[in-house]
């Protein structure tokens, strides 16, 4: 027997980290039951999702004791962010369960007060072990992969705080705000990243393809080391994310090809006979996706805007796509559409949670939640600000963790002339006046792709969502869509005020200032944008080299193995 074997306890995107080991030449096995932990001569634990689901469900399949065993045994061990967590006594995520207790201490939630949360995007690693003080990196020297400097992707709300205890534990930090972090852990056979190099491009890969060349024990002693402590910088390396939105319907022939509305309308203009066009094809979707990851998008957004006349379940097209695309492309991606409860032409019933479980068995990092947002939060404002605990926002993040739920908002502009005349929603002042000259305005949320309004704003959509789990908001414009003109600053800026999760600013983009504007002036984490990437009107590359010359972090492009 023996071999490689990766640990997969049912939470979350698995597929991507067997693409990885795939795209490097390496074969691989389940754990299919608790004797094959044992049997493996190395071991990869693929952490995605919630501490507390994470470890209840090692113990509930009897792979607790034989992972402790192997551990102990001396041979190789990998553990990617949850895989790190569970060694730990505990974690304040889940303060009743208790982890693997190989290490001491508890996994910590991040302080929100001058950060995002969840830590969502491309952060730096600093290597705290030194041969010397000028000499070369430890890591680098004793050939993990890891590159003092480079930036790996993370996705989580907590993490182990680096302390004096920890030093001969700790490989690496990472800075988010003003905490440091342990983001990388070595200590004889165990070998652990909080980042997920299966989705850190192609400097991930090296992480991984580093692992599997070693030969296991890694001898901590075998020269003189110097640990050097991390210092607290005036401003940390977390970088700003540029994202690729591919919207992925059927076109008139029954194919799924990617498209580009204006104001949300996605066929070709009429001649004026007042019959609409076909489909804008702008391209095949995986095609494109790797496209995107060759010319450095930080992530890629599927939006999926046929609308699913019957269950997306059994949208085999689109979940062949997301399949296809993670065999090929190593940043982190987001499907949109049809996430919710369904019932299939058969009569049966499928959760929200069954649906994004499939997503994400099928290579999706995140799911993006739309129309069924708004109806969730509805029904929350009618209960008082109550939660139900059964909406796909709820049950989605408690399986999975609230990084895998992104809430898509579609908002339009509605001027008022007074805040008396706004029905009580949330006014802000507008430096683009209305029709009638109005200066105040209000942001209405819609559901099934913008066709109907509801009575409800996005700052109360946004921080219902936040307060329901969610761990990211897609803020898409209306207003703005397939306009070229710029981000709606105002809407994004009053969305970033209301809620602690990342935003992802979307709809407007059609020049490299664009972006520059809505990061310095919003402080958003990420910009979106479709049609000029995808007519290659602005490349991706064009904009990380205008962000660059104007001091703005942006992730490196490694192009190569």
């Amino acid at each position: 027997m023996g071999g490689l074997y990766l640990l997969d306890y049912g939470a979350g995107n698995v597929r991507s980290l067997a693409n990885a080991l795939n795209r490097l030449g390496y074969d691989f096995k389940w754990v299919k039951k608790p004797e094959d932990i044992l049997e493996a001569d190395k071991l990869i634990f693929p952490g995605v999702g919630a501490f507390g689901s994470a470890t209840e469900l090692l113990t509930s399949k009897n792979y607790a004791e034989p992972l402790k065993q192997y551990i102990k045994s001396g041979k190789p061990y990998m553990g990617i962010c949850v895989g790190l967590q569970a060694l730990f006594h505990g974690s304040e995520e889940n303060p009743n369960v208790p982890g693997l207790c190989i290490i001491p201490g508890t996994v910590k939630l991040f302080n929100k007060t001058d950060k995002a949360v969840p830590h969502m995007g491309w952060n730096e690693v600093f290597c705290v072990r030194r041969i010397n003080e000028v000499n070369e990196d430890y890591l680098q020297d004793n050939h993990h992969g890891i590159k003092q400097g480079t930036v790996y992707y993370f996705v989580h709300s907590y993490a182990v705080p680096f302390t004096d205890e920890l030093k001969e534990w700790t490989l690496a930090t990472t800075q988010y705000g003003k905490e440091i972090f342990i983001s990388v852990i070595q200590k004889d056979n165990i070998l652990c990243t909080q980042f997920h190099p299966e989705k850190s491009g192609y400097a991930g890969l090296k992480v991984l393809r580093s692992f599997l060349q070693g030969e296991g024990i890694v001898s901590n002693t075998s020269r003189q080391l110097i640990i050097k402590n991390p210092e607290i910088l005036p401003q940390d390396r977390f970088t700003k994310r540029i994202i690729a939105c591919l919207d992925v319907r059927t076109n008139d022939q029954g194919d799924l090809v990617v498209t580009k509305g204006d104001q949300y309308d996605v066929r070709e203009c009429n001649d004026g006979s007042g019959v609409s066009g076909q489909v804008r094809n702008l391209g095949k979707p995986v095609d494109l996706a790797r496209r995107y990851f060759e010319e450095g998008a930080d992530e890629i957004t599927f939006l999926n805007i046929t609308s699913f006349r019957n269950c997306p379940l059994t949208d085999l097209p689109m979940l062949e796509i997301l399949k296809r695309t993670s065999e090929t492309v190593f940043v982190p991606l987001t499907i949109g559409g049809g996430i919710r409860d369904v019932i299939d032409p058969d009569g049966k019933l499928h959760s929200a949670l069954d649906v994004a479980g499939e997503y994400f068995r099928s290579g999706a990092d995140k799911v993006s939640i739309g129309s069924d947002a708004v109806y969730a939060v509805e029904k929350y404002l009618a209960n008082d600000k109550k939660l139900s605990g059964d909406t796909a926002i709820e049950t989605i993040a408690c399986a999975y963790g609230s990084q895998a739920v992104v809430i898509s908002v579609d908002p339009r502009r509605v001027y008022v002339d007074s805040p008396a005349n706004a029905m009580g929603h949330h006014v802000i002042p507008t430096s683009y006046p209305g029709p009638k000259g109005e200066t105040l305005c209000w942001y209405q949320c819609t559901v099934k792709g913008g066709r109907e309004g509801r009575d409800i704003d996005v700052h109360q959509l946004v921080t219902a969502c936040e307060a329901m789990g969610a761990g990211e908001i897609l803020l898409n414009c209306m207003d703005k869509d397939g306009t070229n003109s710029g981000y709606d600053l105002e809407l994004i800026q009053d969305v970033k005020k209301a809620v602690n999760i990342p935003v992802i600013a979307s709809s407007g983009a059609g020049r490299e200032e664009h972006f520059e504007k809505v990061f310095v002036e919003t402080n958003v984490e990420a910009a979106l944008a479709a049609g000029i990437f995808h007519r290659r009107e602005v490349p991706i590359q064009s904009v990380k080299n205008y962000l660059k010359e104007r001091d703005i972090l942006v992730r490196d492009i490694v192009s190569t193995l």
